[in-house]
């Protein structure tokens, strides 16, 4: 059972960054796309950055251009780099991991960002 652990997430004045780890807690494939997602109260989990075989990615509207997912095969990490950050980004954030062999899906517990006004 592969676990996830994110760190980085804090309280940061709007306008402001922050970084986002997630570390798996054995080797994995780079075939396996990895992701971020948000979950703010009241409202549903979404996506907002995924990083697929290749490294080719994809981002929510509400944050191309602000945010950037990396990864590190080596580590068997991958990173959220959160910049211009608005109370909008306020939210939970979870770091996702499909296996393309099982279709099955890993999730870390979560880290909490707030952003202030």
């Amino acid at each position: 059972q592969v676990r996830l652990v994110e760190s980085g997430g804090g309280l940061v004045q709007a306008g402001g960054s922050l970084r986002l780890s997630c570390a798996a807690s054995e080797s994995i494939s780079s075939r396996n796309p990895m992701g971020w997602y948000r979950q703010a109260p009241g409202k549903q989990r979404e996506l907002v950055a995924r990083i697929i075989s290749g490294g080719s990615t994809n981002y929510a509207d509400s944050v191309k251009g602000r945010f950037t997912i990396s990864r590190d095969n080596a580590k068997n990490s991958v990173y959220l780099q959160m910049n211009s950050l608005k109370p909008e980004d306020t939210a939970v954030y979870y770091c996702n991991l499909l296996s393309v062999l099982t279709y099955r899906e890993y999730w870390g517990q979560g880290t909490q960002v707030t952003v202030s006004s």
